[in-house]
C-alpha cells in the first residue's frame, strides 16, 4: 500500500509553518508534511531550493504531494517550483493556508487520492465560522 498524499506547508514565517505542522501531526500523524519556510539566516521570506526539496521528499511516498503556501512571493515560488519539477501527481492548492492544510492532511490521513485531497484543500474556503 501507499503512502498517504503528502503535504508541503510553504510559508514565510518557520514559527507559523512550524504550528501548522503541529496541529496536523495530532490531527493525521500518518501523512508526511514537510515545511519549505523562512530563510536561510532565519528571517521571514521563502525560497526556492527549500521548496523543491520538500516537494520532492512529500512525493516520495508515491501518492504525490499537496502545496499548500501562506501568500505572495511563496505561492509565486511554489508555482514555479511545481512547473519546473514537472512531477506527476503534484498540485498547488488554492486554499486558505490553515483551513486547507487541515482538511487536505484529514482528506490524505483517510487513503484519498490526490485530486480528492486537493479539493478537500480548496472547499475550506468556504468553511463558514458562524
Amino acid at each position: 500500500m501507499r503512502a498517504p498524499v503528502g503535504l508541503v506547508l510553504v510559508s514565510h514565517s518557520v514559527l507559523l509553518a512550524r504550528g501548522v505542522h503541529e496541529l496536523l501531526a495530532e490531527l493525521a500523524g500518518d501523512v508526511t508534511v514537510l515545511i519549505a519556510a523562512g530563510t536561510e539566516d532565519g528571517s521571514l521570506g521563502t525560497g526556492y531550493d527549500p521548496i523543491a526539496r520538500a516537494v520532492r521528499g512529500a512525493a516520495a511516498g508515491g501518492a504525490g504531494a499537496l502545496v499548500l503556501a501562506d501568500l505572495g512571493s511563496s505561492v509565486l515560488t511554489a508555482a514555479l517550483v511545481l512547473a519546473d519539477l514537472a512531477l506527476p501527481d503534484t498540485a498547488l492548492a488554492d486554499a486558505p493556508f490553515v483551513e486547507g492544510a487541515v482538511a487536505a492532511a484529514v482528506t490524505a490521513a483517510a487513503g484519498a487520492p490526490l485530486p480528492e485531497v486537493l479539493a478537500a484543500a480548496e472547499q475550506a474556503r468556504d468553511f463558514r465560522k458562524r
